[in-house]
């Protein structure tokens, strides 16, 4: 059945979940002022929490036991206080914390951005976009509550439960052991379920990025199922990853909500064992009402805290997963890289040089095998041969979109592992078969080539290639927006865009790949005297479908079992009445 690709799961590699909290953690110590400030603020909180109890236990004892209603009424103005800025001062923390995460976030989320820049062709090879937009939105948006309740719940609840656990024992020590004596209870029940629940809240991430992927190319690709009426195998696929994924989430929910059932019978027992042991075995002679509804509020303070730590623990096993996630791309280095000694790549000139040259996508099948060829400069070379052969594979290496296995390129005598990346591409102008268009103006797609290009030589390379006739015919000429990949313009249209774009950079050495597919014949005349303009001076690599527009090239390779197994102009291959001439004669019966 199609679309089993979505089915499969991602593989994340195991990582102690302390880690990646510590990662997670070491973002929101970049904002140490507004931290300090909460965890001042969380300070007084906890002091005032820890008071309150004993406030009413000396209201009972001190002053109601007696009738002192003026003592009483004192201290009630001092409770009332502290409380009302205890208030005032949740709401601050809250703003604050809120304002930093938000701050977190949108750090993370432009460091993994700016990262998945950097990955070479082969990461986006191995993975659908929906899975990777999936980490970008998605696992990102889950930490929010994670960082931020890591300093509003973890740290101050944590100082609550050891103070707590201090007053009680030095107030009276039976009664605090009776108070705790369901707490090895409840760790082995944690215990318990975060184990399972980790690993399903694992599985039901990887179910949310399935979907997500499926989604995205999905509608995407909505022409393409229309076209072929797969619309039935569509919705059983969505249908299937719909149903994982919900049976994913109810699964995590399961466990997760187990942790709250655990914590409130102990949190029941330990009270039990409290009035117990308090009323029945120590008597009311020897503990106070006052003692007794202290503890009983302490005991609430011990519980409700470790209620709050096994909801922030729950929250920390069902999101930790999507932080996984991100700090996996993360750590994903890029197999095209600078090495640490490159230097700028001067001037490109334009000559080309593949010495024994071999690559290969994977281990099983190679690509190319032992291929030299010299290119000088102002060269235009047409790279022909059927698909599949290495033509594309050929122009990628020149760029370094990857690295070759074996053997040396040269631009100008450079090794291009020797110079830095962004040195060699910014003299390159590549366009591929893929003529993508982004969402904007569309000056503002022609001058992606060229960022600083003026309104002169955005017009001159439209003009170059004869898309300013047809850009001054829209309702807003050069300033028309276009939607995502230039919906409403036609194919060709679209191309002599793309084509104008990769013009407006003046490359010193430029590659065509089937740069003129999806221009009409009567288009193409036009377009072919741009491409002459364009051409002439530079050090070029055309890959054409169509052979009858590279007859002007100086040589014509017949890229085949893993190397050129023709080289010449058109008329010399013609006259060998070989590979090339095959292909020629073939697709002219076709034409015919």
């Amino acid at each position: 059945m199609a679309f089993n690709s979505y089915k499969q799961d991602e593989t994340i590699r195991d990582v102690s979940k302390i880690q990646t909290l510590g990662r997670l953690f070491a973002y929101l110590l970049k904002h140490k002022l507004p931290v300090f400030a909460v965890l001042l603020i969380m300070a007084y909180c906890v002091a005032v929490s820890l008071i309150n109890p004993l406030i009413i236990e000396s209201a009972i004892d001190n002053y109601i036991s007696v009738g002192d209603y003026t003592g009483l009424y004192r201290l009630a103005g001092i409770a009332l206080f502290l409380n009302a800025i205890l208030i005032i001062l949740v709401k601050a923390r809250m703003y604050i914390m809120a304002k930093v995460c938000n701050k977190v976030l949108v750090e993370i989320r432009q460091q993994l951005y700016m990262h998945i820049q950097t990955l070479d062709f082969q990461f986006f090879d191995s993975r659908p976009t929906g899975k990777i937009l999936a980490r970008i939105i998605g696992d990102i948006n889950s930490l929010k509550d994670v960082l931020s309740n890591s300093v509003t719940t973890l740290i101050p609840d944590f100082i609550t439960i050891c103070a707590v656990v201090g007053i009680m024992f030095v107030k009276n020590a039976k009664l605090a052991f009776a108070a705790l004596i369901s707490i090895p209870l409840m760790f082995v029940g944690v215990w318990f379920i975060q184990v399972r629940s980790h690993k399903r809240w694992q599985i039901f991430r990887k179910k949310s990025s399935n979907l997500n992927a499926f989604v995205h190319e999905d509608l995407s690709g909505i022409r393409i199922i229309q076209s072929f009426h797969a619309e039935k195998e569509t919705r059983e696929t969505f249908h299937t990853l719909v149903t994982e994924h919900r049976s994913s989430f109810m699964d995590a929910v399961l466990y997760a909500d187990a942790f709250g059932s655990v914590v409130d019978f102990c949190w029941g027992l330990g009270n039990v064992s409290l009035w117990y042991t308090g009323i029945m075995i120590l008597g009311v002679d020897t503990v106070s009402v006052g003692t007794l509804i202290a503890f009983g509020t302490y005991i609430s303070m011990f519980w409700q805290p470790i209620m709050n730590l096994s909801n922030f623990y729950n929250q920390l096993i069902t999101n930790i997963s999507g932080a996984e996630r991100i700090f996996e791309i993360l750590d994903t280095k890029p197999d095209i890289k600078d090495a640490e000694n490159v230097v700028e790549m001067p001037e490109i000139a334009g000559t080309v040089d593949f010495q024994n040259v071999g690559f290969s996508y994977d281990e099983n099948t190679k690509v190319l095998d032992n291929v030299s060829f010299h290119i000088r400069q102002g060269e235009t070379i047409a790279l022909v041969g059927p698909t599949g052969a290495g033509k594309t594979t050929i122009v990628n290496l020149i760029s370094r979109f990857y690295d070759i296995q074996e053997g040396t390129i040269c631009i100008d005598g450079h090794d291009i592992k020797s110079v830095s990346i962004e040195s060699l591409r910014q003299q390159m102008g590549i366009m591929t078969q893929d003529n993508f268009l982004f969402t904007g103006t569309i000056r503002e797609n022609i001058a992606y080539g060229k960022l600083d290009a003026t309104d002169e030589e955005i017009i001159a390379a439209a003009k170059a290639v004869h898309a300013h006739d047809f850009i001054m015919k829209l309702p807003d000429g050069y300033n028309t927006r276009l939607e995502e990949r230039g919906g409403g313009l036609s194919v060709g249209q679209k191309q002599l865009l793309a084509f104008a774009r990769t013009m407006v950079s003046a490359p010193k050495i430029l590659i065509l790949d089937e740069a003129t597919s999806s221009i009409d014949t009567k288009t193409e005349l036009l377009v072919q005297e741009g491409i002459e303009a364009l051409l002439k001076g530079r050090t070029s690599f055309v890959i054409a479908h169509r052979l009858s527009t590279i007859q002007k090239a100086d040589r014509i390779f017949v890229i085949d079992n893993g190397g050129i197994v023709e080289q010449g102009s058109a008329k010399e291959l013609m006259a060998k009445k070989g590979a090339y001439y095959k292909l020629y004669t073939a697709q002219l019966q076709d034409v015919i």
